[in-house]
């Protein structure tokens, strides 16, 4: 006789054998079952978020790190929709991720509940399938569906809804879950790859737009080879879901925010795109393109779902590229910069910055300049905000720490984003991450006055004051973090900050500090 289990089990034991092993949670009453599962499937670690977005965002980060696909568990659509700008990010990022979603049991939907949702509509647009579960006896075959579309190149969410009376069913015993088959990485035909070799032997400027898979170091490898053959410049989406960087990495240029920066960075040069999308504006600005390279001077190597780091060592190759990069040369040290300034910041991270750091980065006022002089650090990994949906820093860190716990995280954050998910904090401190938050205190919506600025608006007008300045009151983030359980510091000038930085990078767990910019 075939032994049976509940349907929650049955859906975790398939997660398991499938390389699920981490479930980022805020479950509610009709997930009460897949928690009691959970004390069941011991290999599933289960990390509670204190809100949704938190939960969704660190699953990113720990797909992006990890190259596995997150589990998230969370209740029903209002608790889904709490996290669903931080799966926009994810879905931007081309992250793996696995959204089990509890619903009411089917014979309790017809009377509209409180909590009653279209949870499809909800998730549909940031899933690339959604999935409802209407059977416990083919949980397994649905799990093994959501994950073969999850973490096929290049990558997607799969939202799971789940009613409770399907979880509490009877499900077969889980021998061995169903393969997923997963669809490789298409290869780019070698009639392409020929004709960006041609397009690279010809004169003129070229740049190598690079995006992806293709900005870890195998992929950055073979884009130094092309460099070194055809003298193309080295240019990284604005935006990369995970990028090496530093030590003997080649020194890749950041693609500009504004659009008229972008047109003068890439000037008349010919742009091959290696995963990256094409330059497109962040925002619509009146007398500005949309798209911000001419069609006839973009030429496409590999897509997103293509294997775009194949591409680029077949089109090395074709140039007649060494088979190794140039060595680097070592960058000149750069001198102190006066005052307290995120310039300086960069400058003790540059310093201090262990080898093997994950940093996440969110906001402009550290990100843009440490981006610039990243390459001058020790090899690490940085993860950026993919959607713009704001939020997604402090709960990315997590997930990266969970993926990767030898590796000192670091949270490059700005104080206005940050409060949109500081719940992240009370995680950090209950799982005793190694995460040192650096929080750029200015007080106010940077990136909003810049916008204004170039708009030709006064900000010491009343109401955009009121709407752009965080001062009255100020937050005090150190506070905030000792409220969670994370030890926390304010620095007020390079010297001071210096030494927090160390003593955060020294201490086993998350440590925070305000960083009081003028």
């Amino acid at each position: 006789m075939t032994e049976t289990m509940n349907g929650a089990v049955a859906l975790l034991r398939t997660a398991e054998a499938l390389g699920a092993q981490v479930c980022f949670a805020n479950p509610g009453t009709t997930e009460l079952v897949l928690v009691r599962a959970l004390e069941e499937v011991t290999a599933i670690r289960p990390v509670l978020g204190l809100f949704e977005g938190v939960c969704t965002g660190a699953a990113d980060g720990y797909a992006r790190v990890s190259g596995r696909p997150a589990l998230t568990l969370l209740h029903l659509g209002p608790g889904f929709a709490n996290g669903v700008a931080n799966l926009h990010n994810a879905r931007r990022a081309h992250s793996a991720i696995i959204n089990i979603i509890g619903d009411h049991a089917t014979w309790h939907l017809p009377f509209d509940a409180p909590l009653t949702s279209d949870i499809e509509s909800l998730a549909s647009p940031v899933s690339g399938a959604v999935i409802r579960l209407n059977s416990a006896a083919h949980v397994a075959s649905d799990v093994a569906a959501a994950f073969r579309k999850a973490a096929s190149p290049p990558g997607a969410i799969v939202t799971l809804i789940a009613p409770t009376d399907v979880m509490e069913g009877s499900a077969p015993e889980v021998v061995a879950a169903p393969s997923p088959d997963l669809r490789p990485a298409a290869q780019v035909p070698e009639g392409q790859v020929a004709a960006c070799a041609q397009l690279m032997a010809k004169p003129g400027p070229l740049v190598l737009l690079i995006g992806g898979a293709a900005l870890g170091e195998r992929g950055l490898r073979a884009a130094a080879r092309i460099q070194e053959a055809s003298g193309a410049r080295l240019l990284m989406e604005p935006y990369p879901a995970i990028v090496d960087l530093g030590g003997d990495l080649p020194h890749l240029e950041r693609l500009a925010y504004f659009p008229d920066d972008v047109i003068r960075q890439l000037g008349d040069a010919k742009v091959i795109l290696a995963g990256a999308r094409e330059p497109i504006s962040y925002f619509g600005y009146e007398g500005q393109p949309s798209q911000l390279v001419h069609a006839d001077r973009l030429t496409e190597l590999a897509s997103p779902e293509d294997d775009t780091v194949l591409a680029l060592e077949q089109l090395a190759d074709k140039l007649g590229a060494a088979k190794t990069g140039p060595a680097p040369r070592a960058p000149a040290p750069a001198a102190p910069p006066p005052g307290f300034s995120p310039a300086a910041i960069v400058e003790a991270l540059i310093a201090l910055m262990p080898e093997g750091t994950i940093v996440s980065l969110e906001g402009s006022t550290l990100g843009g300049p440490f981006l610039q002089q990243a390459h001058r650090a020790r090899r690490h990994r940085v993860m950026t905000n993919t959607g713009g949906a704001i939020g997604q820093g402090l709960p990315c860190a997590v997930g990266a720490a969970i993926a990767c716990p030898e590796a000192r995280v670091i949270s490059l954050q700005s104080d206005g984003s940050a409060h949109y998910t500081l719940q992240a904090l009370w995680t950090m401190a209950r799982e005793g991450l190694p995460i040192t938050v650096i929080i750029a205190a200015n007080h106010r919506y940077g990136i909003l006055q810049t916008e204004l600025r170039r708009s030709g608006a006064d900000l010491d007008q009343p109401v955009l004051d009121r709407l752009t300045q965080l001062d009255q009151p100020r937050a005090d983030w150190v506070a905030l973090a000792q409220g969670y359980g994370v030890q926390a510091v304010r620095a007020a000038d390079a010297e001071s900050f210096r030494a927090a930085l160390q003593q955060g990078l020294d201490l086993a767990g998350p440590f925070l500090i305000q960083a009081e910019l003028p």
